[in-house]
Parts: C-alpha cells; structure tokens; sequence
C-alpha cells in the first residue's frame, strides 16, 4: 500500500472527527504513524511522517514541542478543538508542520486507536488482548525454529506480529514494515504476494533490490486467506524450514480464528445486552461494568432507520449494512460501541459525558438544547450512511437519561422523533420536535380511552363531509392563530369575513360555545389529534 496521506485521513475520518488547522506541506503529506506525546519520556529523534497527539501539552510547551517534531520529521500535531488557538496555529506553520484539531470530549486514546487504523498502523481484530500476544510468541517460535527474523501478516499486508530473536538478521525493508506496520507497497512486491497466495505452500523469493532473499507461506483456513509468515532467509536458515513454517502458518490461522471469533462473540454479547436495556430488562448496574461506562454516567439513545418513503432493494440486507456503518463511526468515535438492529431500526448508546467520563456542564445541558454533538455525530452518520447505501437514512436523539435504567425512555424518545419527521428533515433531538411528539402521544392515547374521542369535532367533520363546509378546517386556523381572525384567514387564504361566516355559521349550526376557553381547547386538540387537521405549514 502507499503511505497514507493527510488527505486520505480527511476523506476516510472527516468532521467533525478531525479537522485540519493548517498544513503548510499541502495535504498530500505522507503519514506513517501516530504517536502519544508524554512529557515523562524522551522526545524520539527521528520519527518520519508521525503525527503527534498533544496530550497534556499547555500552551507554552507547543513552541518547543513544534520545534522537536519538526527536528524528527514528523508530519503534524494533533490537539483539542479547545488548544487550536492563533499562536498555536502560528508555532505549527512556522515549522512546517500540519496543525490537526480533534473534538474536545473525546478520549486520547480513542483518537489514537482511530488515527492509528485510519493510518494502517494498528493491527486488525487479532491484535486484541491475548491474541496479539500469542501471535508475537508464535513469531518467535518460528523464527527459532526456522532460523530467520520473522513477521506475521495480515491478508492486507499489515503486520500483526514479528519476531524479537536476537542475533537474527533483518534489512531495512523489515525495519520500515515493523515502524510503519504496514509492507510497503510496489508492483515488486504484489507479483510475491500474487505468487505466494497462489502457491500450496511454502515459497522461496528472490531478494528484492538491497533486501535479503524471503522463505514464506499463506496462512488459510479451508478456502480463505486469512495473512502470511514470512522469513527473512540470510542463508542460515535450517534444513526443515518449510515443515517448521507450515507448522507455524496452522497455528498462526488458528489464532486469528479463535480472535475472529471472540471479536464476533463480544460484538453479539453487546448488541444483546443493549437490546435489554432498550428493552428495560437488563440491569443497570451489570450493563454499565460490561460497557466500560462509569455507573451514573448519563446517556441518550440514537435510532437510525432507512427513510420508509424510499423503497430500498434487499432491506434487511441494507438495514444490516447500516448497522455495519453506525457501529463503525461509533467505535470511531468512542472506542467502544453499543449498537443493535431491532426491527428494522438501529439503536446506538451514545455517552453523554466528557473524556473524564464526568458530564461536562454542556452535556448537562443538552437535554434542553439538543446536544449539538450528537446531533452533529448522527448527522455525520446520516450522510455518510446515506452516501454508501444509496438509500436516505434518518436519524432521531432521544433524551438525555441520568443513567442506564433510564435508557428505555430515551428509546422510546428516539423512535417518536422519526415518526414525526417533516419530509425535509432527516436528523433531529426530541427536544427540539417536542411539541410534534407530544401531540403524536396525546393522539394514541386519547384514540384508546372512548370517553376522549367523544365530542363536537366528529360532528364539524361530519357536517364538512355532507354539506361540503370547510368549518373543521376554517376552526383549527382561527385556534393555530390565537382567535385571530384576520391571521387564520390568511392560513386560509380566504377574506377575513369569509372566516367570520364559516365560525359563526359552526356556531350556530352545530352548537359550538366558541367563547369558552375549556371547549376551544378539547376542540382543537381532538381535530389535530384524532382528526388529523393542521392550519399552518407546521406540524
């Protein structure tokens, strides 16, 4: 593959994920790895292309600090949206460095883990807990097995693994993969890997250019290709080579599967557990351990649904396919993701909480504002949804909870926010379609309790269906406008005294006591609940 470029990091991140600030190298600058800043240990030396994360860094270390990266060669810095100031901007272009901003409440290790598989340099699901460890042992065993330096790949040639035996010869092309976790890439190189994968077995390759020669081998289980072991051959390597590499490549495949698998596992255990808790039979206290969320931590509920109005091909296929797509922003995002598809919706749990894992003040706040990042997240998700799928996708917030045991309200928020959608609107917070919601549930419940539906709306429809009147209409415009006639006739579109005929007719006719306020009300609110009448534009 190519050296990724800050470009690709734009493209494949985006907003409001990660920002560039400024980038005096143009974007096409490579980048090879990401990198923690600690002011506790020494600043590297040489560090070609790595972005910096400036974690705890104030805004006199940043001088310093550009002026040190730049010495290595790094391609940039990354800060907070908070840090990315004038004179930090200023520091950055001064020494020809890429400026980056990344949200501020979002933890440093999630924007390292993120920057990191953006960039190519963590390795894929096997490089998870126990497995990454069993997989550098296995390096090792063969490498002493085999008699030469060795390293486990993926099937995307990133490396998951290598060997630490010393005495072992490497070149400089080991050393770059093993710095950039990734072979680089080069039409050389695609004929090996062309030839390897189509080989049964192990296969000895000629030295490329300054490189020592190679003995490899693809590691499968039954039909797919799961990565390969290579070896670097210095001319020492043992007569039972092969045997010991074919050995090696059957267990390398069995630990990728067992990770596979236990990826697989914590995924369905996850999606099940939020389903409980959507539910509201899950416990709160159990649930919030499993999750990694601090107990009382609040939090709110995202659900995201293909636009009914669209007819798409393969629904469950596509629903599925979001849930794929939400899951990923989510882990993106938060480093842990709690998302489930439950008919036909996808659910996501959404921490409303800064990276200390406290409620900022602005997350306190949001269920009164509606929580702009989330909303901006769900945006995001939409429009990148929609753009892969093909299919318009919307989104609804629900409240913000104080805790788990509150998720189900916030769920069932989140789901009356997309049946209340206007057809030009694809994400919205609860709080900000609460009066649309509140009168989509006075509707069901008033539509189940006899004694509610009674009354003198059923008789103004009745009377319009028969006579062909447009009272029903003509009363709920002059009740949406406040009793104002002259505003309800422009609702209307009809002469102030052509609206004064039709209520004074409605009066009359069907016996309708306009004067009491207690009657307007239940009037209006039966017409635009249970009759389905709006005066204006609005819901």
């Amino acid at each position: 593959m190519d050296a990724c470029t800050l470009q690709e990091l734009l493209d494949t991140l985006g907003e409001p994920m990660l920002r560039v600030l400024t980038a005096p190298a143009g974007l096409t600058a490579p980048v090879s790895e990401v990198l923690l800043h600690d002011a506790r240990d020494p600043f590297p030396r040489s560090a070609p292309g790595a972005l910096l994360l400036m974690v705890g860094a104030r805004a006199g270390d940043v001088g310093p600090l550009a002026h040190d990266a730049a010495a290595a060669g790094m391609a940039g810095l990354v800060v907070r949206d908070k840090d990315g100031q004038p004179d930090t901007v200023a520091a950055a272009k001064a020494h020809g460095l890429a400026l980056l901003a990344v949200d501020e409440d979002a933890a440093w290790h999630h924007v390292h883990l993120l920057l990191a598989s953006a960039i190519g340099s963590r390795p894929g699901p096997a490089s998870s807990g126990a497995a990454v460890g069993d997989l550098f042992a296995l390096a090792n065993a063969v490498a002493a097995a085999v008699g030469g330096a060795t390293v486990i790949e993926d099937a995307r040639q990133r490396i998951l693994a290598y060997s630490t035996v010393p005495g072992q010869v490497v070149d400089e092309a080991r050393r770059q993969g093993i710095l950039g976790r990734q072979v680089p890439s080069s039409p050389e190189n695609t004929e090996q890997y062309r030839v390897l994968f189509a080989a049964p077995g192990p296969v000895r390759l000629a030295a490329l250019d300054d490189e020592l020669p190679r003995l490899a081998v693809a590691i499968r289980a039954g039909g797919e290709t799961l990565g390969s072991v290579w070896v670097v051959d210095d001319g020492h390597i043992g007569p039972d080579a092969e045997d010991a590499l074919t050995r090696g490549a059957s267990t390398a495949a069995l630990l990728l599967l067992r990770a596979r698998a236990s990826e697989e596992l914590s995924r369905h255990l996850t999606s099940d557990l939020l389903r409980r808790l959507l539910d509201g039979t899950a416990d709160p206290a159990g649930a919030a351990h499993r999750l990694g969320l601090a107990v009382g931590t609040p939090v709110r509920v995202a659900a995201f649904a293909l636009d009914g109005t669209v007819s798409a091909p393969d629904g469950e296929q596509t629903a599925l396919r979001l849930l794929d797509l939400v899951r990923l922003q989510c882990e993106a995002r938060y480093g842990r993701q709690a998302c489930v598809l439950v008919d036909g919706s996808v659910y996501a749990l959404l921490p409303a909480a800064g990276a200390g894992g406290s409620p900022t003040r602005a997350e306190q706040r949001a269920s009164g504002r509606g929580g702009e990042r989330h909303k901006r997240f769900a945006e995001d998700i939409v429009r990148r949804a929609g753009q892969a799928l093909r299919v318009p996708v919307r989104a609804g917030l629900g409240d913000v909870v104080p805790d788990l045991a509150a998720v189900r309200g916030s769920r069932d928020d989140a789901d009356l926010v997309l049946r209340v959608l206007g057809p030009d609107e694809d994400v919205a917070a609860v709080t900000e379609v609460r009066a649309r919601v509140t009168l989509l549930r006075l509707r069901e419940l008033i539509g189940e309790q006899r004694g509610l539906t009674a009354g003198a709306w059923r008789e103004v429809l009745a009377h319009d269906a028969e006579q062909g009147t447009d009272y029903a209409r003509t009363l709920v415009c002059w009740l949406d406008a406040g009793c104002d006639v002259a505003r309800a006739a422009k609702l209307l579109a009809v002469h102030p005294n052509t609206c004064r005929y039709r209520l004074r007719h409605a009066q009359q006719h069907l016996r309708i006591d306009l004067d009491d306020p207690n009657e307007r009300l239940v009037l209006w609110l039966q017409l635009r609940t249970l009759g389905g009448l709006r005066g204006a534009d609005r819901a």
